[in-house]
């Protein structure tokens, strides 16, 4: 699978600078005593790159956990990719449906706030940023993505995954026993190589790289790039295939 992975995350490093050289680049703006590199437009197809950013930089992290046996840690990093991926289907839909809602307007002025509205102190920043409801993001999603099912289910399968990933990230307690194996049994506090759990984890990783592919799709379609939808949709069905997963077939069209 490795070599799979390189040829993936090269692929999509490839994509995305395509898709950034598509937009207006950032500047340098000053920021307390220097400068910071912004997005002075602000607009949702900057914010598909810089989620997209995200997407690949999580992966080759999370490879980089797994190699080690860091499999608690690569799961809650997954559980952020999850949500990295939702957002750009919810934002890419608003383009490509030609309908930008409220919540992608209030989505986006969230994701834009200045963490700290005194750059010269953290202590006396006023913290602003609203937290926009991820209920409310998965239920556009499951609109858009259950095809004929319930959208109250679609939400709830969307629960699921979140709910179980998020044990990983709050350190719940039967998630961090997962750490506690061997003969005799001790906490893996170096890594879980050589164990159960981390087959699990590798066979896991598996799920986000498929999914990160298909978010490629959509910000494709949103830059209105046919030619690179189709591309990265060829991609898709080649990576299952060569994994050997029947299940995954995305259409020839998207």
């Amino acid at each position: 699978m490795d070599e799979l992975y390189d040829q993936t995350l090269s692929n999509m490093e490839a994509s995305h600078t395509a898709l950034v050289s598509r937009v207006n680049q950032p500047h340098a703006v000053t920021f307390g005593s220097g400068f910071v590199f912004r997005y002075v437009e602000r607009d949702i197809y900057q914010a598909l790159v810089q989620k997209l950013a995200r997407v690949i930089s999580g992966l080759h992290a999370a490879r980089l956990l797994l190699a080690h046996g860091f499999v608690q840690e690569q799961a809650a990093l997954q559980r952020m990719l999850d949500e990295f991926n939702e957002d750009i289907v919810f934002l890419a839909h608003g383009v490509i449906s030609g309908d930008i809602t409220e919540l992608h307007r209030e989505y986006l002025a969230a994701f834009y706030e200045e963490e700290f509205n005194n750059p010269g102190s953290a202590l006396e920043s006023t913290q602003k940023r609203p937290t926009i409801s991820r209920q409310k993001i998965r239920a556009y999603l499951a609109r858009i993505e259950a095809k004929g099912l319930n959208p109250s289910s679609g939400v709830e399968m969307m629960r699921t995954v979140s709910k179980t990933y998020s044990g990983f990230v709050h350190g719940a307690s039967p998630h961090i026993m997962d750490m506690y194996a061997g003969d005799p049994p001790r906490f893996h506090v170096g890594g879980m190589l050589g164990t159960v759990r981390a087959d699990d984890h590798r066979g896991d990783l598996w799920n986000s790289f498929y999914r990160s592919i298909g978010s490629f799709v959509f910000a494709a379609k949103a830059f209105g790039d046919e030619a690179l939808v189709q591309s990265v949709l060829g991609y898709m069905r080649r990576f299952a295939k060569a994994a050997g997963e029947s299940y995954a077939h995305p259409p020839e069209e998207a």
